[in-house]
């Protein structure tokens, strides 16, 4: 027997989002739990911050970040160097 591997999409339910849960769900094979989890429920944003999530949407297989989801999201110095907070 095969063991599960768990996969967890982090959405906020946006088209974007749901476009990722769509190519998710057709990749998963059948020793594949594939579970949708809503970033507006406080345990969820708790669950993805422990992982490293900063943007959505995120994918983890079996509770590790995806290397295509690591590394993004917004950071005050990148905002400053785009011009934010200067006249």
């Amino acid at each position: 027997m095969t063991a599960k591997r768990k996969v967890e999409v982090f959405s906020a339910g946006c088209p974007a989002c749901m476009e990722v849960v769509a190519l998710v769900q057709s990749m998963a094979c059948p020793s594949c739990e594939v579970e949708v989890l809503d970033m507006g429920e406080i345990a969820v944003a708790q669950r993805a911050k422990s992982l490293g999530v900063r943007s959505v949407p995120a994918v983890a297989i079996d509770g590790r970040l995806a290397a295509c989801c690591a590394g993004r999201g917004v950071d005050e110095a990148s905002l400053r160097a785009a011009g934010l907070g200067q006249p």
